[in-house]
């Protein structure tokens, strides 16, 4: 099968690029979609009066857009894309009297750099500003901010960061990459089932040392869907990573791990909970701008590993790649003073 590369003359003419995949639950027509609290699940009415409802959230999409390239540890990144910038903090310290010890990522934070386990550590945030040109008071430089985010973990400007933490907060680089799940023609599926308890049905033979109420028989109600027609919705915003004035090298780098991202994870499967679980049905298609062309997920790989390559030897990243920091750890056990000055 002949290759085909990424058209990215073609992007350059368009602000956004709008990618749609029609899914189908695996086996069955029910599906589960996700659920919000004190809300259930998000139905709602477009003008025309059709019900529809929002299977998954962009919060959610995101997610599972960012966990395509991490590798077996859940935390650090693949093989394939060895030589991608991002931040590893080893966490230590004493909790409830033994020694702690674990490792975070900027991949699985939230907002990633943002993380108090990375932009605490004063040698990295000092490094951090000097590199966005950033300093409190005066005005934010856009370009410098993401060729700082590029540095250290380019996966941010691809999903966003809001940089709450350092200092007064005014460093918030958007989503580029967005995606839901929308149903239409949508009815509700009222079932059930219970928990059986084999040995006491009553609940009153318990554990010795476990005395809550999670035992006998426990019947539950579930409310799943049936709908006309599944989308998964993918906007990728050109126009804003060309405002970053990035080098070539590495605008291309970050459209085509975002289109690789959404290839990867369409081809994985979606089984996004127990009784929620899609096909594509089709290719995915571009709504614009016309004509554009995907490649498949092994040609957008190689492009992805080329582009690293090429910001890597621009000096563009990190070397190491990998950046390494440590973060003293404790375990709350009182409210902080904020705490006792707002119960107070």
């Amino acid at each position: 099968m002949t290759e085909i590369n990424i058209d990215f003359e073609k992007l350059a003419k368009t602000p956004r690029l709008l990618i749609e995949a029609e899914l189908k639950p695996i086996q069955g027509e029910r599906f589960q979609p996700t659920g919000f609290p004190d809300l259930g699940a998000a139905v709602y009415e477009r003008p025309d009066g059709k019900r529809m409802i929002l299977v998954e959230s962009a919060q959610s999409v995101a997610n599972r857009l960012e966990a395509t390239i991490l590798d077996e540890s859940g935390i650090g990144i693949a093989n394939e894309f060895t030589g991608i910038p991002y931040i590893c903090v080893n966490l230590e310290g004493q909790i409830d009297g033994g020694d702690y010890s674990t490792r975070t990522t900027s991949l699985i934070e939230a907002h990633r750099i943002n993380s108090p386990f990375i932009i605490s550590n004063e040698d990295f945030k000092n490094g951090f500003k000097n590199r966005a040109n950033y300093e409190k008071g005066k005005p934010l430089d856009w370009k410098k901010i993401a060729a700082a985010f590029l540095y250290y973990d380019p996966n941010s400007l691809i999903h966003g960061a809001f940089m709450a933490n350092l200092e007064d907060g005014r460093v918030k680089v958007q989503r580029a990459l967005t995606g839901f799940i929308e149903a239409e023609g949508i009815n509700e599926v009222a079932s059930g089932g219970v928990k059986n308890n084999p040995l006491d049905p009553t609940g009153k033979i318990r554990a010795e040392n476990y005395d809550k109420d999670v035992y006998g028989n426990v019947p539950y109600h579930r409310m799943e869907y049936t709908a006309d027609r599944i989308v998964a919705y993918f906007n990728f915003d050109i126009s804003l990573l060309e405002g970053y004035g990035l080098p070539n090298e590495a605008k291309e780098l970050l459209i085509a791990l975002g289109l690789y991202k959404v290839r990867k994870l369409l081809n994985q499967g979606l089984r996004l909970r127990t009784a929620c679980d899609f096909v594509v049905m089709d290719d995915i298609r571009v709504t614009n701008p016309d004509g554009f062309v995907i490649p498949v997920e092994d040609s957008l790989l190689k492009i992805v590993q080329e582009k690293i390559q090429a910001c890597a030897s621009k000096g563009l990243f990190a070397q190491p790649a990998v950046t390494e920091l440590k973060a003293e750890v404790k375990k709350k056990d009182k409210k902080s003073k904020d705490e006792e000055d707002e119960t107070n």
